[in-house]
């Protein structure tokens, strides 16, 4: 493989054990640039403090390599939406382009230099926002031909983009009352159910109800009609659901620990440029398939007692 010229940025904050297992892909790696971002420690979490500089002390002792290393480390802590998507901007405001992984995205070392190749490929063309390692509706091996795929969804576990995508990123979405006013904000999605089910997130987001940043850098790529690159192999393993995520609390997530496989290089390209519909329309699938569940329960608790439940349950239990 060709050496990594592409600038990284780590996203790291208070938990050592996936932050060395990344950090480790990192530094086999050798990327020429290194940008490193935490968060200030939580002054009401005892002992957050010693932990957060043990994690970026250990970052930085274990750069062996020759790499220029620039960081961006909090000392309050400025909460998820904040302190990622400035340090995000930090970075584009230092590169043209460049990836990011945050600390318990673990790549298979084939994500770095297929983010690489299509950095150089769609520097120039506006229709491309973002390239992701995350592919959620393969687990390892992928019938197509195509190395990678187009598509109207997103993933950040391990993704890459230009300044030039990423200088429309509002993280307080200030526009969105005027979408939702002029009916513009229904339209983007493919039917009711999503619609409303992301209406529920913005609403909320808006209001400040949520501490992210993802969810807006969503809406500006669905507002300007981009197109997310989804590689057809899974390049990135998410190892940190459970105690001590922000928002990945359940180890028993289909998402946990996904497996990865390899891309082979040269990448073998799309002929065209449009999004896959079948891929998009499994993917609008699976992320209604936890509100479908939750419609399904709701409907059985008003049709039928609690005692009821219980008992099929013993029965079914007792055969």
């Amino acid at each position: 493989m060709n050496t990594l010229n592409t600038p990284i940025l780590f996203l790291i904050f208070n938990r050592l054990d996936t932050t060395k297992k990344v950090f480790e892909t990192i530094k086999k790696n050798k990327p020429s640039k290194l940008y490193i971002a935490s968060d200030g420690a939580r002054a009401h979490k005892q002992g957050e403090k010693e932990i957060v500089q043990q994690v970026r002390d250990f970052v930085l002792e274990n750069i062996n390599w020759d790499c220029k290393v620039q960081t961006l480390f909090r000392q309050e802590n400025l909460g998820c939406k904040e302190a990622v998507s400035t340090a995000i901007s930090w970075f584009f405001n230092n590169e043209e382009m460049g990836i990011i992984l945050e600390d318990d995205c673990l790549p298979d070392d084939s994500f770095f230099y297929f983010c690489q190749d299509l950095l150089i490929k769609y520097q120039n063309d506006s229709r491309i926002w973002l390239i992701t390692g995350t592919n959620d509706l393969v687990e390892n091996v992928s019938t197509d031909k195509e190395s990678y795929y187009f598509s109207k969804y997103e993933h950040i576990w391990g993704w890459a983009s230009w300044r030039r995508a990423w200088q429309y990123y509002d993280k307080d979405i200030s526009y969105y009352p005027d979408l939702k006013a002029k009916n513009i904000f229904q339209k983007l999605f493919a039917n009711k159910d999503e619609y409303l089910y992301f209406s529920k997130i913005y609403d909320k987001l808006y209001l400040k109800g949520i501490d992210t940043w993802d969810y807006q850098w969503k809406l500006t790529i669905m507002i300007n009609n981009g197109l997310s690159i989804i590689p057809t192999v899974n390049l990135i393993s998410n190892i940190g659901f459970g105690v001590g995520a922000t928002h990945t609390h359940s180890a028993e997530d289909d998402n946990a620990n996904r497996k990865t496989g390899k891309i082979t290089f040269p990448l073998q390209h799309p002929f065209y440029i449009i999004p896959n519909f079948a891929n998009d329309e499994q993917k609008r699938k699976l992320i209604l398939q936890g509100t479908n569940k939750l419609k399904i329960m709701i409907k059985v608790l008003k049709t039928h007692s609690i005692s009821e439940i219980l008992k099929k349950l013993i029965q079914k239990i007792r055969k």
